[in-house]
């Protein structure tokens, strides 16, 4: 049987076991293929191979339920579950996801777009199933990346307490490499402690020993001991797992006995199961192992030769231009301190890690704590500056408000990927965080409309003694180049950046946030419009919105997040403050998740582009559109 006739666990179940290595062949050729083809997440796929094939081999899915965490891990997952000949659409418009969603399959258990949820996800799972008296296990997997987030361990205390709990998770263990522990020996040592004939001799000797607590204490110190000898840590069994491990991640004949065993135990209410593999990124693909970061999430390639180290792109990028500020920032004020929650790479800290390494924090995947620590450090007089995207700062929405904003502490936070994101879609698009930060009193939100004004920005906000937010896209602006000073720009000041010459009753002001200043800047020329480069969210212009209100006649707000409660609804709320009742359309993402696709198509689907706006704007006023006069003599 090949891995083209499988279309279910349930053909997978028919497959002997000798055959599973040669179908596990198959499967990590499939996905190199695939992703090399659409781009995607390479590494941490190659690597949950076996796991996924041993998983859905031994487990009842989708009766049994499966929690991957993080999420693009899945894509083998996929493909043994029926999504095999849709993986040619992977994260493409109306495609599949690159991430698990319910919406998409019953073997998709629970969407894990972030990390850190597939315990807290799979307990409760656990704890349903025996509400309802159902015989079902729940397996979360979770990577070792995952489990520095707080609510890992959260999720595991509570867990704890079920003794009977049905539950199994499994510690995909990718960013160690296969130690000496890992092998025949411990393989079958591992086997023997999750077997029957331990289990029910642990039972009788506890009964022997309970009426003896010091022999029993004893006994449960040399057991701790023994386990010790082949297990990295007791840790999960203090918080009343059952741990075993660590095995080798990719051999099916240690993987498959092991899931056996775990799952009857959780069957038999033996208590929450702890299963550590070792995996390795890139399993299989000589380039992908040697360079997993490189091989993480590339785009289309050659697997004959590989990613090619892209050349520098014609314009900078905004988390290029963030990474060359942050460094001449830190030579300028020895108090700046860099702190990121596991994105060095992502948010274009390496060089400031490698230039100011005592001064540089990767705290893990942990928000909250980051932004609580950013908040410690500016109480005793630093200048923390906590780079992270848009959408990872929602998980610590608490701290910013009570640990930052509520003490009025300067923390700067450089917020990369606002707005929409293309491939990644709706868990990933920092489409919420001017209306998040907004509301939040002391906080200052700026919305830089290039790469040039991004770095002048960053700097103002750095300089003020209050928490602010600077929002940027991914990828490049149009070109605008930095300046190699360190110049700051007049707090809560936009700047008017075309003029119109529309008679009176037909004039427009378009009040641009971000990076939609261009397109409304062409969709002006069109029009006869101002155009307004608003640069602050908060502190908002008043001055200049009242100005503009004396000699237009209507308003336009653009904007790349949710219009509810966004930049748009701020000037709304300016001019009803100050008595100003002019016709207003705001323009920016609609009430929904935005899906996956690209980049530029979303846009157009959303109306942002420069069609759409004017699109949207002509249907609004259709009579405030006047042609721009032509002057003499042309």
């Amino acid at each position: 049987m090949t891995l083209h006739s499988i279309n279910s666990p349930a053909d997978l179940k028919k497959i002997s076991r000798e055959a599973l290595p040669a179908l596990a062949d198959q499967l990590r050729q499939f996905i190199l293929d695939s992703v090399s083809k659409t781009g995607g997440h390479l590494s941490s796929n190659l690597g949950t191979v076996e796991l996924a094939i041993a998983l859905h081999y031994v487990f009842d899915t989708p009766q049994d339920r499966v929690v991957w965490d993080v999420g693009h891990q899945s894509y083998p997952h996929k493909i043994l579950t029926g999504r095999r000949e849709q993986m040619s659409s992977l994260r493409q418009l109306n495609g599949l996801s690159g991430f698990p969603r319910r919406t998409e399959s019953e073997y998709d258990a629970f969407g894990t777009g972030h990390s850190s949820t597939s315990i807290s996800a799979a307990m409760g799972m656990a704890r349903a199933f025996q509400t309802k008296g159902e015989k079902q296990v729940a397996v979360a997997v979770i990577g070792d990346s995952a489990m520095t987030g707080g609510m890992a361990f959260e999720a595991m205390n509570n867990a704890g307490v079920y003794d009977d709990l049905p539950l199994v998770v499994i510690l995909n263990d990718n960013d160690m490499s296969i130690s000496s522990a890992v092998g025949a020996l411990n393989r079958h040592l591992a086997r023997l402690l999750s077997g029957n004939i331990y289990s029910a001799t642990k039972k009788g000797i506890d009964s022997v020993l309970s009426i003896a607590p010091p022999l029993r204490e004893f006994a449960k110190r040399l057991e701790d001991h023994a386990k010790g000898m082949v297990s990295p840590s007791t840790i999960f069994q203090e918080f009343g797992f059952n741990y075993f491990g660590p095995i080798d991640g990719h051999d099916l004949d240690a993987l498959i006995p092991m899931l056996q065993n775990v799952r009857r135990l959780a069957l038999e209410g033996r208590g929450p199961q702890f299963l550590h593999v070792v995996t390795r990124k890139g399993q299989g693909y000589e380039l992908a192992e040697a360079d997993p970061i490189l091989y993480h999430g590339p785009s289309k390639f050659n697997p004959e030769e590989g990613v090619k180290k892209s050349l520098a792109p014609a314009n900078k990028t905004f988390t290029q231009v963030f990474g060359e500020w942050l460094c001449d920032m830190a030579h300028a004020d020895p108090l700046l301190i860099g702190i990121t929650p596991a994105m060095s790479e992502g948010s274009g800290l390496v060089e400031f890690g490698k230039n100011f390494p005592k001064r540089y924090y990767d705290v893990g995947i942990a928000e909250q704590h980051a932004v609580t620590f950013a908040a410690g450090m500016a109480c005793e007089g630093m200048k923390p500056v906590v780079a992270i995207y848009s959408t990872f700062l929602q998980r610590a929405y608490d701290q910013l408000i009570h640990d930052v904003a509520i003490q009025d502490l300067p923390v700067l936070f450089a917020l990369d990927r606002a707005g929409l994101v293309g491939a990644d879609g709706a868990t990933h698009a920092g489409a919420y965080d001017i209306s998040f930060l907004r509301c939040i009193p002391n906080m200052l939100v700026l919305t830089p409309a290039d790469e040039a004004e991004c770095r002048d920005l960053l700097t103002t906000a750095f300089h003020q003694p209050h928490p602010s937010a600077v929002r940027y896209p991914r990828g490049a602006g149009v070109g605008a180049i930095p300046s190699k000073e360190l110049r700051t720009l007049p707090l809560g000041k936009g700047e008017v950046r075309r003029k119109s010459t529309a008679p009176a009753g037909n004039r427009i002001a378009i009040l641009a946030f971000g990076t939609l200043l261009y397109p409304a800047l062409e969709v002006a020329e069109q029009l006869n419009a101002t155009v307004v480069n608003m640069r602050f969210v908060k502190p908002l212009d008043v001055d200049l919105l009242k100005s503009l209100a004396n000699d237009h006649d209507c308003f336009v707000s653009i904007e790349d997040g949710v219009i509810q409660g966004g930049a748009g609804s701020a000037c709304l709320e300016a001019l009803s403050a100050m008595g100003i009742n002019k016709p207003f359309l705001q323009l920016g993402l609609p009430d929904v998740f935005v899906e996956h696709g690209d980049y530029k198509l979303l846009m157009s689907n959303c109306g942002l582009d420069s069609a759409g706006i004017a699109k949207s704007i002509t249907q609004r006023f259709p009579m405030a559109i006047a042609p721009i006069p032509v002057m003499a003599g042309k």
